[in-house]
């Protein structure tokens, strides 16, 4: 029996669990260690089973807790070696701050950005109005490292210690217990991103999130799958209306940003070969997207080949996680 479940997918954190009975491994760690469990626990699953974690690219929302979770576990995790770099360089400026300042570094910021919105006549959105603007995880996160640090019999001077680093490289195929993963270059604003493809059992499972736009090679990769897990982060007219600055509109729109709706529905209608036995559309914008019309522009896409045993969609949320998918 091979399983996935996805804990948290969208802007503030990325996580999920592709197990057999044999193997649990945790790609991306975008949540605090203690959501982590609290949301696998919510699914039945056994943080301390959990054999590897597994990185697809150094953004915040995808490495906010790991740190924590990996220390706290005591297992390896497995990146690029550039973007263990980066995440090294992301991880070491913050730490020499105190908590505390830290903290108020954040609530500075969300203060200045409110301010900022209020005076160009906009109304600031719900995150820039919370006192942490969109880092409530990261503080969270932050805290947790400091507890664990002061807890441990021997404190270290390095916030980027992990029970053991192990490297991949776009491109190539390797294995963690029974699970091969192939990992596949993806395009995105990141240092070294990359997809996965994970075989066990006979079973394939792909995830393609946080990219600009389909390319071949990734088309490719995603050939044959079970389970297809599919970014479908925004649409267009929202992303256009929305409070977003228009450099952060650019980003999300161009080549090394995000899929829209329109973008992942041309992928699943021209390119996809529709064997997947469930697609899960992912990584959905809370400001920029609607569920619904992720949904219906999938199913547009699909009309055609949805039956009651393939292409069943589901999509994954923010703030629960759902599963696990059984094959």
């Amino acid at each position: 029996m091979v399983r996935m479940t996805v804990l948290a997918s969208g802007s503030k954190g990325n996580s999920a669990i592709v197990a057999t009975s044999r193997t649990r491994i945790l790609v991306d760690a975008g949540l605090s260690c203690r959501e982590l469990f609290k949301r696998m626990r919510s699914v039945n699953e056994d943080p301390e089973a959990l054999d590897a974690i597994l990185i697809t690219h150094e953004h915040q929302d995808h490495v906010q807790g790991l740190s924590v979770t990996a220390r706290k576990l005591g297992i390896p995790v497995y990146f690029t070696e550039a973007t263990h770099r980066a995440w090294m360089r992301w991880m070491t400026p913050r730490k020499r701050l105190t908590y505390a300042a830290w903290l108020e570094e954040r609530k500075q910021e969300a203060k200045k950005k409110k301010a900022e919105a209020e005076a160009r006549g906009l109304e600031p959105d719900a995150d820039s109005a919370n006192p942490f603007y969109r880092e409530r995880e990261l503080a969270e996160c932050a805290a947790e490292e400091e507890e664990l640090s002061t807890g441990e019999k021997q404190q270290t001077a390095d916030p980027c210690a992990l029970p053991a680093v192990e490297y991949f490289r776009a491109g190539s195929q390797f294995s963690i217990g029974d699970i091969t993963v192939n990992a596949f270059t993806i395009p995105h604003d990141a240092i070294d991103p990359v997809g996965f493809v994970f075989q066990a059992e006979g079973i394939r499972i792909g995830i393609a999130t946080d990219l600009g736009y389909m390319p071949p090679n990734v088309s490719l990769q995603l050939r044959g799958c079970d389970v297809l897990m599919l970014e479908s982060n925004h649409d267009l007219e929202m992303l256009r209306d929305g409070p977003y600055p228009w450099s952060v509109k650019q980003r999300v729109m161009s080549r090394v940003g995000h899929l829209s709706n329109d973008a992942a529905a041309s992928f699943l209608e021209s390119h996809y070969d529709g064997q997947a036995s469930y697609i899960v559309l992912a990584h959905l914008s809370e400001s920029n997207n609607l569920p619904e019309l992720a949904r219906l522009a999938a199913e547009r896409a699909l009309r055609e080949r949805m039956t009651l045993l393939g292409n069943k969609l589901v999509l994954a949320e923010q703030n629960t996680a759902i599963g696990p998918i059984l094959l």
